[in-house]
């Protein structure tokens, strides 16, 4: 079921790729002509497809935890009126009417670009932006306001000063405006520049206090989309820690001192986790995923929760086997300078991964079984 959900999302993506080329494309006269009657049929497929896609969810939308205890129609209308449906929402209805309107191709064409907001139902990272800028509202609203200030400060200062001197350019504030913009972005085109010296003397404090202006809204955003990716790295590694059943039975404290030692690895099925005759500088519990050893005597498969790379970590040798992941394989990695930590705050780990590194060894005396 995954695969396929994987492979459903990867197809309304790799669609609205295409109705964002197209969208491109139609605008060249040459190529429109040559080969609008296939634009044409795309359109109206991804019509039909994002339609369909937004009623099947809506349909099922009555199964979510958070509406089981509404009714049907309430729980399909607070559904409906959340961002992303309303985006899904954008993809084809504003078509559609565009369609029944018999409004110019130019316009039909521009509405195909509204369907690149579908993207965000499938990427992450903007809607963690989304969030940011939902949770920073407040200081962005701030900061708008300082620049919107700052804005109307200089080209008030600009109207008085240059008035006279440049009355087709600097005559109203409005006009001012306008190179106060151009001004303050450090943009600078060119045509509406100042001849006085006081002007000249304004335009440049103006150019310094835009640099500043212009950095502080992107200070916040960078600042809280940081403690955003934070926040969501710590759940999935908390989710992962708790996997490892070496670890279960600590308290929450304790997995968020183990949280700060280990850090994340993640390989693609086929990709070598360690080599033979690599250093053996660290081990590695799989979180999720399937692993192979490969030995003389046979190949060893590792699932969940299980780990390696402990006996060339505690004898401080090189590996003695090549691990390659069978399957996408999550890995937490411990690194030889943090296990001594973590086994100095925790003995009974390190009491069990010995206890599991002489299980290994009994079993194959003539060869270390661990990689």
């Amino acid at each position: 079921l995954t695969a396929l959900l994987a492979a459903v999302g990867w197809a309304i993506i790799s669609l609205v790729s295409l109705n964002v080329v197209a969208f491109v494309l139609r605008s060249i006269p040459a190529f429109d002509q040559a080969y609008g009657a296939w634009l044409d049929a795309l359109d109206v497929i991804s019509i039909g497809v994002f339609a369909a896609e937004y009623a099947l969810r809506l349909w099922s939308a009555v199964e979510l935890p958070f509406l089981t205890h509404l009714p049907s129609w309430r729980a399909r209308l607070r559904f409906a009126l959340r961002p992303m449906q309303m985006f899904d929402l954008l993809a084809f209805v504003p078509s559609i009417l565009a369609r029944l309107a018999g409004a110019p191709p130019a316009v039909e064409n521009a509405l195909r670009l509204l369907r690149a907001l579908k993207i965000v139902r499938y990427s992450s990272a903007l809607q963690s932006l989304g969030r940011v800028l939902a949770n920073e509202r407040g200081a962005l609203g701030g900061a708008l306001l300082v620049m919107l200030g700052l804005l109307l400060f200089a080209a008030t200062c600009m109207y008085l000063i240059e008035r006279e001197a440049q009355p087709k350019v600097f005559g109203t504030i409005p006009d001012s405006l306008y190179w106060a913009v151009v001004t303050l972005a450090t943009v600078g085109y060119g045509d509406a520049v100042p001849v006085t010296a006081l002007g000249k003397l304004l335009t440049g404090a103006m150019i310094l206090c835009g640099l500043a202006a212009f950095a502080l809204p992107i200070g916040i955003i960078a600042t809280a989309f940081g403690r955003e990716v934070a926040r969501r790295d710590f759940v999935v590694n908390w989710s992962l820690v708790a996997r490892v059943p070496l670890f279960a039975g600590l308290d929450p404290a304790a997995v968020a001192q183990i949280m700060t030692l280990l850090y994340s690895r993640t390989f693609e099925a086929g990709m070598p986790i360690v080599r033979r005759g690599a250093a053996g500088d660290s081990m590695y519990f799989i979180a999720s995923g399937e692993a192979v050893v490969e030995r003389e005597e046979g190949e060893v498969r590792l699932g969940d929760g299980e780990f390696f790379g402990e006996m060339a970590l505690l004898e401080g040798r090189a590996r003695t086997h090549t691990v390659i992941a069978s399957t996408r394989c999550r890995t937490l990695v411990l690194d030889r300078e943090d296990f001594e930590r973590l086994a100095r705050r925790h003995p009974g780990i390190r009491k069990r991964v010995e206890e599991v590194a002489a299980e290994r060894r009994s079993r194959n005396r003539e060869e270390p079984p661990a990689a």
